[in-house]
């Protein structure tokens, strides 16, 4: 009876303080979320990563014991034994405080995955770190960042793809023309979608030629490496809205990512989760002083429906930011006297 009890208690302590009962056959990840961000519903990476660590601990079925922190830790023995690592933040916030960690982490095998933001390195930091450890990275004056209607086709005869039999449409801001590494055929296209004018709802900071030039063409938005030190590495684009955690079959392509990044064998139906009611999308979010609005499930059908970008062609584009400059140029000129 005693011994019972013992373990009983010792399993409700590790759960209150964050500690596992793991066993050494069970598969660790550690999610690292960046801190609050953009506004609610959006950049909620806390939330994000709490919800999918949720799904891989209780729904899965798989021997996995996943643990959500806060930015990079101060105590980096937590990455003893871990056999993945998701970032999910804004750029560089997190793994900035772990740059030498993370690539010894990177050469001794461990699976590194990197989410929405989290692949926008600097060039310099894709050059010595993203691109060997992942295999592409986001660039500033390359890449691009619409908000736009996509529908993902995940690799066929690939793990990512299992239990997902159609094109999972969402609405993201799906970054693309990542700046590969320089042996293109070793990175894998997980996920790929194909971006037209009518798709694009918002054209915004980033946008170049590139982006006009890769409408109508097949754009990688998820990819993969296996790399030599045998660890593997992911990059997803999407996850700007928080809202789109509930479209099952998109959850499921990132947890599938997930788990292959860890070095499991993803289920042949892909791993399981349960699908999320509005209380469950809105638990855990970023609290904002004015803005905290309910997120109710997405309707991708409804923001199918959403006008199209007028600012696509790169001579409109600049012509829309020119008009944003110029009441605040007659602003100042108006105050200077």
């Amino acid at each position: 009876m005693y011994i019972k009890l013992f373990f009983s208690l010792l399993a409700i302590w590790s759960t209150a303080y964050g500690f596992s009962t793991a066993t050494a056959q069970t598969t660790n990840i550690l999610f690292l979320a960046g801190e609050r961000s953009h506004k609610s519903g959006e950049h909620e990476f806390n939330a994000g990563c709490r919800l999918l660590a949720k799904a891989l601990n209780e729904q899965s079925g798989l021997d996995i014991h996943a643990t959500v922190l806060n930015g990079w830790p101060e105590d980096e023995s937590i990455f003893n034994g871990v056999d993945a690592v998701v970032i999910y933040s804004d750029g560089t916030k997190v793994v900035s405080h772990g740059w030498e960690k993370a690539d010894q982490l990177a050469k001794t095998g461990v699976g590194l995955m990197f989410m929405h933001y989290a692949v926008h390195p600097s060039p310099e930091e894709g050059a010595r770190y993203f691109r060997p450890w992942i295999g592409a990275a986001m660039e500033t004056g390359w890449s691009v960042n619409p908000h736009w209607v996509a529908d993902l086709r995940a690799l066929p005869d690939h793990p990512i793809s299992s239990g997902v039999a159609d094109l999972v449409r969402a609405y993201d801001e799906f970054y693309y023309n990542m700046r590969f590494q320089k042996e293109r055929g070793q990175v894998i296209d997980l996920v790929t979608a194909v971006p037209s004018p009518d798709r694009l709802k918002r054209v915004i900071n980033l946008w170049n030629q590139h982006g006009v030039d890769g409408l109508g063409k097949t754009q990688t938005l998820m990819w993969g490496v296996e790399r030599k030190d045998g660890g593997r590495g992911v990059g997803f684009t999407g996850g700007h809205y928080h809202r789109n955690w509930a479209i099952n079959d998109f959850r499921k392509i990132v947890l599938n990512a997930i788990v292959w990044v860890a070095g499991v064998n993803v289920p042949e139906d892909g791993v399981n989760s349960k699908a999320l009611t509005e209380e469950e999308l809105n638990a855990n979010l970023d609290q904002y002083p004015t803005d905290n609005p309910w997120i109710t499930l997405p309707d991708t059908e409804e923001f199918m429906k959403l006008p199209a970008a007028t600012n696509v062609s790169m001579e409109d584009y600049k012509k829309a930011e020119a008009a944003k400059k110029k009441p605040l140029a007659k602003k100042k000129k108006a105050t200077k006297g």
